[in-house]
């Protein structure tokens, strides 16, 4: 899916790191978002919102196959 993660946390000043700490996950799994590798599940699309202050549809682009 088709993502916005690493705007966001370029524009919040957080290394992958960062937004790994807060989020509760390592950072292989932000890296692998930010690829778009990997889908999250909706609880960690909520936390990611939430921690950017908007909404899951700002984050991540839904394009139906």
């Amino acid at each position: 899916m088709k993502n916005n993660i690493k705007a966001f946390r370029v524009k919040h000043h957080y290394t992958q790191d960062d937004l790994a700490e807060k989020l509760e996950v390592s950072r292989q799994t932000i890296i692998s978002l930010e690829k778009e590798r990997y889908n999250p599940s909706i609880t960690l699309a909520f936390k990611i919102s939430r921690l950017f202050n908007c909404s899951i549809e700002d984050v991540f682009i839904y394009e139906e196959e």
